[in-house]
Parts: structure tokens; sequence; C-alpha cells
């Protein structure tokens, strides 16, 4: 289970990812983060976030049109 949940759901670029920068902050290292989003450039946004940021993206899939990610921070 992920310590804490973003709901970037109806969230356009590059909002799910700047609410995500801000969410992980708050973070400890070792702690999860999972994101819901609706948008579907979600997918390469955060694959490219976590190569910048050194996190790690550890799943992500998509259900009825919403993506779910969950990144560690590390």
């Amino acid at each position: 289970m992920a310590t804490q949940t973003l709901d970037a759901k109806g969230l356009n670029c590059p909002m799910p990812i700047l609410n995500a920068k801000k969410a992980i902050k708050k973070l400890n290292v070792g702690d999860t983060l999972e994101i819901l989003a609706t948008d579907p450039g979600a997918v390469k946004d955060f694959e490219s976030f976590c190569n910048a940021t050194g996190n790690s993206l550890l799943e992500w899939d998509e259900t009825d049109s919403v993506f779910r990610f969950v990144i560690e921070k590390v």
C-alpha cells in the first residue's frame, strides 16, 4: 500500500507532474506515492520524471482510462 495517494484525475500536463513533485518532497526516502491520472501523456511524463529525479517508478497500470502510478522516493 502506498504511503500517500495523489488524485490528479482531470488534470492535464504539467499539473500531475507538478503536484507529484510537491507531494514527493514531503515524503521520506523509501516512502511511496500513488498517483491517479487521466491524462494519457502521463505515462511518458512519469517515466521521464523518474529518470530525471532518480526516483523509482515501481509500477503503473491503466483501468477504465485511469492511469495509476506508484513511485518510490529514493
